[in-house]
């Protein structure tokens, strides 16, 4: 199988919901999520997200607990690790960010199956907020 790419989606493809949404609702800020969403890009609109579950003394610990937690279905995992053993080149491409893709790749244990995550950046800054940053911009 050697040669041969295999691309993923990340949201509603490996795990069965929206990454953002997911964390947005479990932390329960859906409703400022919603009031902000006609005003913003997406990334912003996120990142803006970030810093106010950070004021509200959300953690990177919380966000990791909730991203633990997201549905994933069954079936896909067993594919995912087929295609590796049999030397598939893995990959992802997402509008998610990093921190919330590798968080739960780990969790199931097949982020390893992936040689490149293509998607926006996120870093945690020196308060211990997650910055989300476009795809074309680096920290």
């Amino acid at each position: 199988m050697a040669g041969i790419v295999v691309v993923f989606d990340f949201d509603k493809t490996i795990i069965d919901v929206d990454s953002d949404n997911w964390v947005v609702d479990e932390l329960g800020a859906t409703d400022l999520f919603n009031r902000l969403l006609p005003t913003m890009p997406w990334n912003s609109l996120m990142a803006r997200m970030m810093k106010e579950l950070h004021v509200q003394g959300k953690t990177i610990g919380d966000i990791e607990e909730i991203l633990k937690r997201v549905p994933i279905h069954p079936r896909i995992v067993p594919p995912i690790k087929s295609a590796y053993a049999l030397g598939c080149d893995l990959r992802v491409i997402s509008h998610a960010n990093v921190f919330f893709i590798e968080t739960i790749l780990k969790h199931v244990g097949i982020r390893d199956c992936f040689c490149e995550i293509n998607t926006n950046p996120g870093y945690f800054d020196e308060e211990g907020r997650l910055r989300i940053l476009p795809i074309c911009a680096r920290p």
